[in-house]
């Protein structure tokens, strides 16, 4: 029986163009730019200055609070940098930028294609190989995956659940790792579930991968506390809110987290990062990037270095296309605009899509009529029309805040579904964040 959430969603076209391209190894270029903002919370700081020499894999940014993560080199050279240079939205961000000489990885990294399947660790050493290794989560949000693994101590986990539902369209790196690294990925799970003393885990995936399904589906066989789940496919159903409704029936509460109903969501390709890290050594420093786009000529997923300009993966795919109007890293629905084309991969790096000016070309807005097509399609069981309104007004937080706006995932259903072409999601995004800044300003009772 396939699954999936209960309230909202929406069917936009898959567009899985790179189902079928194999993982790629894209080549050592000879400059890395290494941001230190490669995960959610506090940039990493630099521990190496120019002149330095690296290896792959070895940390060149420790972590400063207690949501950040390692950041480690992805190539072997001499730093010729550490100075801000502009990332994707054109910021500065702190880059750690490598002049690359030969291919020298850590000593201690296994680089044997050998699959590890005993887990000799304890739970403690499990996460602190995790947290050393610099794993983030790979879904989207790069939160660091220690932090997750070790939930408050008022907190129990009963289930894992790994997010391979890769709903987004377009991208397709999760579903390329689900089919050519299966074992691993589930390895991966047991070592979270080892960490977290849990016995049960699902992996949900969508129907429109049959392929990844069967794969992991056989890979299972050896792990009879590992269930694939099939999902129905339905935008957001990779959302964790969405994803733990689907599997196991519960709803996370208003403002509360996964681990509130006792399951932890990793993301699929976080789970083969751990397994990396934990059974070999592996810090992580490269990912499955998707390559894709109708304008683009060639449809790729490549493996790729950390602080690989995107520049040169445009150049690999057959290079700029004339009718190319927007870069966009990750997907179509949640993905970041590119402003700047020269710009480095980041560990959450899923996705580049190219998209031309008919494709992303914004229609006239109009007046909203009160249809309700937004409130059916908010997977959070929000009314987007009213907070669009409230927003508008101006000085309505308190109001905004009663209607539950910190709640909206940002998926960006509304926006897909509006008549009106409203721009729901652009707006309520830029008034969310003021309604949490002001509640994180409010003095604590």
């Amino acid at each position: 029986m396939k699954k999936t959430f209960k309230i909202g969603g929406v069917h936009p076209n898959d567009n899985k163009l790179t189902s079928d391209a194999i993982i790629e190894v894209f080549p050592v270029l000879d400059t890395a730019y290494i941001s230190m903002a490669q995960h959610l919370g506090a940039p990493a700081e630099p521990i190496v200055q120019k002149g330095d020499k690296v290896r792959v894999g070895q940390v060149i940014g420790k972590p400063t609070g207690f949501i950040s993560g390692f950041v480690h080199s992805s190539v072997s050279g001499t730093v010729t940098s550490v100075e801000p240079l502009p990332d994707l939205a054109g910021n500065p961000v702190t880059h750690v930028v490598i002049a690359v000489e030969g291919d020298e990885w850590c000593e201690e990294i296994d680089r044997t294609p050998d699959i590890k399947r005993d887990i000799p660790y304890s739970s403690e050493e499990i996460i602190e190989k995790i947290k050393n290794a610099g794993i983030v989560g790979l879904g989207g949000a790069a939160f660091p995956t220690h932090v997750k693994l070790n939930p408050p101590k008022d907190k129990k986990a009963e289930f894992l659940i790994l997010n391979g539902s890769e709903c987004e369209p377009y991208v397709t790196a999760d579903d390329r790792i689900m089919k050519e690294r299966p074992e691993e990925i589930l390895i991966g799970a047991a070592i979270m579930m080892k960490a977290l003393n849990v016995d049960k885990a699902f992996v949900g995936i969508e129907e429109n991968k049959p392929q990844a399904i069967a794969s992991m589906k056989k890979a299972a066989e050896a792990f009879p506390q590992i269930e694939i789940v099939t999902l129905k496919k339905k935008y957001p159903q990779g959302g964790e809110k969405q994803l733990i409704d689907s599997v196991t029936g519960r709803r996370v509460p208003s403002m509360g987290l996964p681990i509130d109903v006792g399951v932890v969501v990793q993301n699929v390709g976080t789970s083969l990062a751990v397994y990396e890290a934990v059974q070999k050594n592996q810090p992580l420093f490269e990912g499955v990037v998707t390559v894709t786009g109708h304008c683009v000529t060639e449809q790729r997923n490549f493996l790729l270095r950390i602080g690989t300009p995107f520049s040169k993966i445009l150049d690999a795919v057959g290079g700029l296309p004339k009718d190319a109007a927007k870069f966009i890293s990750g997907g179509p629905m949640m993905g970041k605009a590119v402003a700047n084309i020269d710009a480095s991969t980041l560990k959450g790096t899923s996705a580049f899509l190219l998209m031309t000016e008919e494709e992303t070309r914004r229609k006239e807005e109009g007046n909203c009529i009160r249809c309700g097509k937004c409130t059916e399609a908010c997977p959070m069981g929000l009314e987007p029309y009213l907070l669009n309104k409230l927003c508008r007004a101006g000085n309505r937080y308190d109001d905004l805040e009663k209607e539950k706006i910190f709640d909206c995932i940002e998926c960006g259903c509304c926006l897909y579904t509006c008549p009106a072409n409203i721009p729901l999601l652009d707006i309520i995004r830029i008034n969310k964040a003021e309604v949490i800044k002001i509640m994180r300003n409010r003095p604590k009772k």
